[in-house]
């Protein structure tokens, strides 16, 4: 069966720059992976123009799918070019759940939460082929 990566970034305040989950899904389908991406199917919902776009999101149904989604995946990749509560939410439940979790940040300190939930920690994109086939 093959192995499911979820794909965990900022959205809020990035909502035009989402590129790098091409970069990430790109990646892993090249392994083998199977990509698991909540924008994909949440994007529709996020409008960054609209004032308080945020309060008007559902917010407990996409939490709950992301959840539910990150129990089918082996591994979940945490982009982190800033800090997001979403993402440090997913990271430290995947975690929590028995998942591999790879973490890509460039930010300096990171917090110890953020290190003891990761199984690595990468400073590039560039460096996610690497960590994936070096994974058991």
């Amino acid at each position: 069966m093959k192995k499911k990566a979820f794909i965990s970034g900022p959205i809020q305040g990035m909502e035009n720059e989402q590129s790098y989950r091409e970069v990430i899904s790109e990646i892993c389908v090249r392994l083998g992976y199977e990509v698991v991406d909540p924008w994909l199917r949440e994007k529709a919902t996020y409008r960054g123009e609209e004032p308080c776009w945020w309060t008007k999101v559902p917010a407990a149904g996409f939490v709950e799918r992301d959840l539910a989604d990150i129990e089918k995946c082996d591994v979940l990749i945490a982009y982190l070019p800033k800090l997001s509560a979403g993402t440090c939410m997913e990271l430290f439940y995947a975690k929590r759940r028995g998942k591999r979790v790879i973490t890509i940040s460039g930010m300096k300190d990171l917090s110890p939460w953020i290190v003891v939930h990761s199984d690595k920690i990468l400073r590039r994109v560039e460096e996610l082929e690497d960590a994936l086939k070096q994974m058991p």
